[in-house]
């Protein structure tokens, strides 16, 4: 089951319930060998390299390989980490320009938010993105975000 609502102008939010137990959900965002398996905005990316430095200040970087060849890395720092309830850090692109354009200029911190919840026998996530410069921005991401969650929820 699937949600996207927008919150404020430049607001992503996403709410998705998959059929995997919270700590699954949880390992999935935070094992570097998990995220190679789902993460990218399509099944034609691959994600080559996933470091992780799990804990407040920590920093992660991703990158995700595209059809052309293209290396889009996203980079950012844990700034809560409450397994499995809550994930907070930030997100931006090494290419710059906050959305993976490096025309647009120097790269822009915006901040994500997970949440986990239990319902029943699935596990509700709730992904807001947000401090976007711009709506441009926050829609392109939300069109990354589907798709990625939807690898995601391959996985279970």
């Amino acid at each position: 089951m699937a949600h996207t609502t927008e919150v404020g102008n430049t607001t992503l939010h996403i709410t998705r319930t998959y059929q995997a137990s919270r700590e699954k959900i949880w390992n999935a965002w935070t094992s570097p060998e998990a995220l190679k398996q789902w993460f990218g905005p399509s099944d034609e990316f691959t994600v080559p390299l996933a470091e992780v430095d799990l804990r407040i200040g920590g920093k992660y970087r991703f990158q995700m390989k595209a059809p052309n060849g293209e290396i889009h890395t996203a980079v950012g720092i844990y700034k809560e980490v409450n397994a499995p309830e809550k994930l907070v850090f930030t997100w931006s692109w090494e290419e710059g320009g906050g959305c993976g354009d490096a025309k647009a200029g120097p790269p822009i911190d915006t901040l994500v938010t997970l949440e986990f919840r239990i319902k029943g026998n699935e596990t509700e996530m709730t992904l807001t993105h947000d401090r976007f410069p711009n709506a441009e921005a926050r829609d392109k991401h939300q069109e990354g975000w589907s798709g990625c969650l939807a690898r995601l929820g391959k996985l279970f």
